[in-house]
């Protein structure tokens, strides 16, 4: 059995060229920072998923608006990968919004207060069992001592 399937290869390139490619040659203003976090190429390599994800603002309409930008650039990147890979046929790039990142912080930033707040709540209950803070005694270990000075008088 092969270790890595084509489709697999094709992909991990695909991704390679796409980045570059996002970065540097596609010269639309409304396009903010976009990062390919993935590919997958179906099995006859007539698709791509492009799966993208953005820095910076992540608003519906935002994110609407960098997908609507990529689709119409997705002939000229083609075009582009085609001179750089040699295939005989050039997936066509349909692009899709990657929300694993976004919800991947969302989950650290609620495991992070979890965190907190039962450190918070330990914190509390220690103190609890340490007893008054401002020195004092209690009365059994008072009511101890004077006995104890009474006796040898």
């Amino acid at each position: 059995m092969r270790e890595f399937k084509r489709t697999d290869r094709v992909a991990d390139q695909l991704q390679k060229e796409l980045a570059v490619l996002i970065q540097r040659e596609v010269k639309d203003p409304r396009l903010g920072m976009v990062t390919v976090s993935g590919v997958e190429v179906s099995r006859d390599l007539g698709y791509a998923d492009v799966h993208v994800t953005l820095l910076g603002e992540q608003t519906p309409e935002r994110i609407k608006e960098n997908l609507a930008v990529l689709k119409r650039a997705a002939g000229f990147l083609r075009s582009q990968i085609a001179r750089r890979i040699k295939l005989r046929h050039v997936p066509e790039l349909r692009f899709h919004y990657d929300e694993s990142v976004v919800r991947g912080q969302r989950l650290s930033s609620l495991i992070d207060e979890a965190v907190a707040s039962d450190q918070a709540q330990h914190d509390e209950a220690a103190d609890d069992d340490r007893g008054p803070v401002d020195g004092s005694t209690d009365d059994r270990s008072a009511g101890n001592g004077s006995a104890d000075r009474d006796e040898r008088d």
